[in-house]
C-alpha cells in the first residue's frame, strides 16, 4: 500500500473500537475490509456481545441467548471483512435511555471511564496499531454505548503511552492517530428531508424506531478523512448480512440503499489525533503521513 505521496507503507496495524456486534459492518465495514485487502493487520475490540439487541424469535433457534446468536453474526461478519483478530471488553449491552437494559449494573454504561478506557489500553498496548479508529463524540446517533465508547477509547489513546495509566496493562504504547467515524451533516439533513417522502419518519428510525435524525442534524463534525469503498462494497454488504437477526440481509436496499448513494460508496472519518491544524485538506488514507 502507497501514501499519496508514493511512499511505501508495509506491516500496518489498524484497531477499531465498537460498542455491539454490527457496528463493525454496518458503520466502517467498507473501510476496515479495503484496509484488509491491501495487506494491513485490522483488529476489532467489540465492548459488549449485544444482549439487548431485538431479536425476532426465528432467529435464536439453536441459540441459547441473544449474546451467543450475534457473536455468532459477529464471527460471520469478521470473516467476510478479512479480520485479524476480535476481542470483548466483557461489558453488557447498555440499550437505549431508559430502558431496563440501561439500569442493568453490567451495562457498559454503568462501568467508569477510567475502568473501561484501562481494558481498551490493554488492548492497544498488546496488538500496537498505528491508527484507532472509534466512534463520533456523539456516537453516531447517541447511543450511550457508543457514547461511553467513544470517551473511554479517547482516554485510552491519550494516555497509553503514559506508564502511570493502568501499568498493569502492559508497556507503554502510543499509536500514531486517532479518528472519529462520522456521517457528514450535509447528507443527513438531505435525509431528513426525504424519508418523509417514502412514509419514513426522520423521528423515528432503525429497527426499534428509537433514533431521532433530526435532532442529529444539529450536530457537524469536520471531515479529515474521506475513504472510497467502492472496490469492497459488496465485501461490506456480505458483513452486513451475516447480521441477519439486526436487518442487515437488506443493507443496500431500501432506505440503507439510499443512504449509500446519497453518501457515494465513502466512509468518513474526523482526525482527533493528531491535531488538525485548520487545513481543509480531505485525506483519502488513514495512513497518510505514518
Amino acid at each position: 500500500m502507497k501514501s499519496e505521496s508514493g511512499g511505501k507503507k508495509t506491516n500496518l496495524k489498524l484497531l477499531a473500537v465498537l460498542a455491539h456486534p454490527d457496528d463493525e459492518s454496518f458503520g466502517i465495514g467498507g473501510t476496515l475490509a479495503l484496509y484488509s485487502r491491501r495487506g494491513c493487520k485490522v483488529y476489532l475490540v467489540c465492548a459488549t456481545r449485544g444482549e439487548a439487541g431485538t431479536v425476532s424469535p426465528e432467529y435464536l433457534k439453536g441459540y441459547s441467548s441473544i449474546a451467543e446468536l450475534r457473536e455468532t453474526e459477529l464471527s460471520c461478519a469478521a470473516h467476510q471483512l478479512g479480520l485479524a483478530q476480535v476481542g470483548f471488553l466483557g461489558y453488557r449491552d447498555s440499550g437505549m435511555p431508559g430502558s431496563l437494559d440501561n439500569q442493568n449494573p453490567e451495562a457498559l454504561v454503568a462501568h467508569p471511564l477510567d475502568e473501561v478506557a484501562g481494558r481498551i489500553v490493554k488492548h492497544i498496548r498488546d496488538l500496537r496499531p498505528d491508527v484507532v479508529v472509534t466512534f463520533d463524540p456523539i456516537g453516531g446517533y447517541r447511543h450511550p454505548d457508543h457514547i461511553h465508547i467513544h470517551q473511554a477509547t479517547t482516554l485510552a489513546f491519550e494516555r497509553s503511552g503514559d506508564p502511570g495509566f493502568h501499568p498493569e496493562a502492559g508497556v507503554p504504547f502510543k499509536p500514531e492517530a486517532l479518528f472519529y467515524s462520522i456521517f457528514p451533516n450535509r447528507v443527513l439533513r438531505v435525509l431528513t428531508r426525504l424519508m418523509p417522502l417514502v412514509g419514513a419518519d426522520p423521528r423515528r428510525w432503525g429497527r426499534n424506531k428509537d433514533i431521532d435524525l433530526k435532532a442529529l442534524t444539529e450536530f457537524e463534525f469536520p471531515v479529515h478523512a474521506r475513504i472510497n469503498i467502492r472496490p469492497v462494497a459488496e465485501i461490506k454488504a456480505a458483513a452486513g448480512a451475516c447480521h441477519a437477526s439486526q436487518g442487515g440481509i437488506g443493507m443496500r436496499q431500501g432506505l440503507m440503499g439510499l443512504v449509500t448513494r446519497l453518501v457515494g460508496e465513502h466512509e468518513n472519518y474526523m482526525r482527533a489525533y493528531p491535531s488538525v491544524d485548520g487545513g481543509r485538506r480531505v485525506h483519502k488514507d488513514l495512513f497518510d503521513g505514518i
